[in-house]
């Protein structure tokens, strides 16, 4: 039998766990607080479960790992309303691609981006990219970290990689070093300290504000944050 004096410890009790257990589900929905997320570049309408902003005519392709999105280089674009990594200390950001070989020479394919909350306007520098150039026919890997009024662009073009194939890229921050990665080969890094950024919105397919167009394809894209060792990269799926 129940008493009245526990009734409301009981009553209590039971409120607060049921607030505990939905706010770590919606932690675990939401990509902004999530430990770990992951993107499939599968359909257009929506990226991680996120409403997309479709820009130009990006497509749905079929590929021997299941479904991509090309973009055309010229105006194919997708925005989100929210930045993965916002808050982040230290992350992982991975993403599994495709470029092709008649792209332009500078490409911004994924550019994560802060907001001010008081202007609503976009923080310059406050931002995260994956990028790439082509050299002699090649390509290789930029990545591009800011905030706190420190940056550091991560670009080796000594190391090239030919097109026609699929690669998964990954950047790093273990709250000191600034690490890229093609596949497990180390590119370039450096020390730069990095404060979390704010909450904002994402694009794929080009910088934020509509310039350096990527041509190719983008399989995934998954956002841990803490820094992962090369072993705990996300890896390639099969028929690649």
């Amino acid at each position: 039998m129940v008493t009245k004096k526990l009734v409301r410890p009981l009553f209590v009790f039971c409120v607060a766990f049921s607030i505990c257990v939905l706010g770590r589900g919606l932690a675990k929905k939401d990509g902004e607080t999530a430990k770990q997320v992951t993107w499939r570049f599968d359909q257009t309408a929506a990226l991680g479960g996120h409403a997309t902003k479709v820009l130009g005519h990006p497509q749905v392709i079929e590929t021997p790992m299941g479904k991509s999105i090309a973009f055309n280089g010229v105006d194919d674009a997708l925005f989100v309303d929210v930045h993965p990594l916002a808050g982040a200390e230290t992350w992982t950001w991975e993403m599994i691609f495709k470029p092709d070989a008649d792209g332009r020479p500078e490409q911004r394919i994924f550019h994560l981006q802060s907001i001010d909350p008081a202007t609503g306007t976009d923080v310059p520098e406050e931002r995260m990219l994956f990028e790439i150039r082509i050299v002699k026919g090649e390509w290789c890997l930029d990545s591009f970290a800011t905030s706190g009024g420190q940056r550091l662009p991560l670009l080796n073009c000594e190391k090239r990689y030919p097109f026609r194939r699929w690669y998964r890229v990954t950047t790093v921050y273990d709250g000191k070093m600034l690490k890229n990665y093609v596949g497990d080969e180390l590119q370039g890094e450096g020390e730069v300290h990095l404060i979390p950024q704010r909450p904002g919105h994402s694009s794929a397919g080009v910088r934020i504000n509509l310039v350096d167009h990527y041509k190719g394809s983008i399989y995934s894209s998954r956002f841990t944050r803490s820094a992962l060792d090369v072993g705990d990269f996300l890896k390639m799926p099969m028929g690649n």
